[in-house]
């Protein structure tokens, strides 16, 4: 979004009188990701809670509260993040759980 503030000058030698106009470019917030962790039947519940803890930095409690959404509700949004943020930590999730073997699924959407 583009700002415009107008100042009236004054008039010069022929009778003109000059208007200056100061733009000011307004920054958009870039569009914000929902991360979120869809429940399947195998990977552990431990599992998940270490996850939400390593990844997106919740404590314990806070983690282990989330981690009986996603069982109850089949999915949570775990953050909201950037784009390149949020694709990295999909991206980590999804490496965390195949090295472990576990099918535990990590999604991203446009909020």
């Amino acid at each position: 979004m583009t700002q415009i503030k107008t100042i009236m000058a004054d008039k010069d030698d022929d009778g003109d009188v000059g208007v200056v106009l100061e733009t000011r470019q307004k920054t958009q917030r870039p569009p914000m990701y929902k991360v979120m962790l869809l429940n399947d039947d195998y990977t552990p519940m431990e599992f998940v809670v270490h996850v939400l803890e390593r990844f997106f930095g919740m404590t314990h409690a806070q983690a282990f509260e989330l981690m009986l959404t996603v069982h109850k509700k089949g999915v949570a949004v775990v953050g909201v993040f950037s784009y390149e943020i949020a694709e990295t930590k999909v991206a980590q999730v999804m490496d965390f759980a195949q090295r472990h073997q576990h099918p535990l699924q990590c999604t991203m959407e446009k909020e």
